[in-house]
Formats: structure tokens, sequence, C-alpha cells
């Protein structure tokens, strides 16, 4: 059976960069896990807001929070005040000592362009099958859309589990473009969702290839 690899990861400080981006030879292990229930606290409280990525930056006394989103005004809220309750969560999972307070800094940026994103299109295609729309028809639409973006050069759709509701589970693809995996300077961006029907659920995974892109030096 063959090893797969993340495609975004095997990419990390080529042409891809760190999502959290700080460091600390002491509280790695406490700042990691921070780093991970904010992420999971994020995507499950903002579900329906079209999460594509969130990224992290420390300083001794402080915490940058970078939220990639397609629907800002979700996150935002009339006044701000979708944002300041946000804030105040992500507050309450950082621990410190006593009369130690770190300053918490939302930065929400909007994605114009969700068909340039794996995770996003993913994420579109699994409220498709939650709502019971044929898988085919879902692939077919998905993939039009996405190649209509003049950025994309390829994509492979690819979903498993019990399609149409079957006893057995199987897998279904449909691609379009070229998708050089092995090619470190090709810019492939992965992303995954899941989707919850009646029978089951049922995994997505996108690949979207934009070209080659410049590598990053490390410094």
């Amino acid at each position: 059976m063959g090893q797969k690899v993340n495609p975004v990861g095997f990419r990390i400080n080529i042409n891809k960069p760190w999502k959290s981006r700080w460091f600390s030879a002491k509280e790695y292990q406490q700042r990691l896990k921070e780093d991970l229930e904010i992420r999971e606290g994020i995507k499950k409280q903002l579900k329906g807001a079209g999460i594509r990525d969130v990224e992290i930056e420390r300083s001794p006394n402080a915490i940058r929070i970078i939220i990639y989103t397609s629907k800002p005004g979700v996150i935002i809220g009339r006044s701000g005040a979708g944002a300041n309750l946000l804030r105040e969560k992500i507050q309450q999972k950082i621990r410190r000592g006593a009369g130690f307070k770190t300053v918490v800094d939302l930065d929400v940026r909007e994605v114009r362009h969700f068909e340039e994103s794996a995770t996003l299109v993913a994420q579109n295609i699994a409220e498709q099958l939650e709502k019971r729309i044929s898988f085919r028809r879902a692939l077919k639409a998905t993939l039009d859309q996405v190649m209509k973006n003049q950025e994309v050069k390829g994509v492979k759709l690819m979903i498993s589990g019990r399609l149409n509701g079957a006893e057995m589970s199987r897998r279904e693809w449909l691609a379009r473009g070229g998708i050089p995996l092995h090619t470190l300077r090709a810019d492939i961006d992965f992303g995954k969702a899941t989707a919850y029907t009646t029978h089951g659920t049922i995994g997505v995974k996108v690949w979207i290839y934009k070209g080659e892109a410049e590598q990053e030096q490390s410094s």
C-alpha cells in the first residue's frame, strides 16, 4: 500500500508558510496544545463561516490570530460583537500565571475567491452532500465552477463513504488538468472536510494546482 503525505506539509518552507509562527524552549508543549485548542474551538464555533485557515503568531505578552474566511461578517458580527465574544473565549483557553494577561489580537481576512481554496471547496461539497444532493452532480458542478478560475491549472475531487446510502462504502473521484504531486515547486493546495449524512459520514478531499510557485528562501 502506498504511503500518503499531506501536499501542504510536504511543501512547508519551500512554497508554503508555517501556520504557527513562534518559538519557545520552555513552554513549547503548552503553547502547541493551546494552538490546537484555539484552532479546533474557532472551527467548531464558526462552522458556517467558511474558514480556510487559522494562523497564529506569538510574542512574550501577546498573541495574534489571523483568520482567513469567505464570510468575514459572520465572524465580526454586528458592531464587532462576534469578534469580541470570540476574543473572550480564546482568552479563557490561554493559561498563564496569576497576574499575567496575554493580549489577544484578532485579524479577520476575507477570501474573495473560494474556488482557489481546497478547504473551502471541500466544505462546499460536504454541505451539498448533507443537503442530499447527488454526489455526482455535486462533484461535476463544483469541478466546472473551480476550473472557471484562471488561476487554477488543475483540480482533483475525491469522496469516500456510503455513497447514496449503499451498504458498502466506496470511493469516487473526478479530476481535470494536471496535479503534479511529486513536484515540490508546484503550488498545490489540499483540503478536506466531512459530510454528516443519515447513512454515515462521507469524507471529502480536494487538490487544487495553481501553477509553479517561487521557492521561499529560508533564513
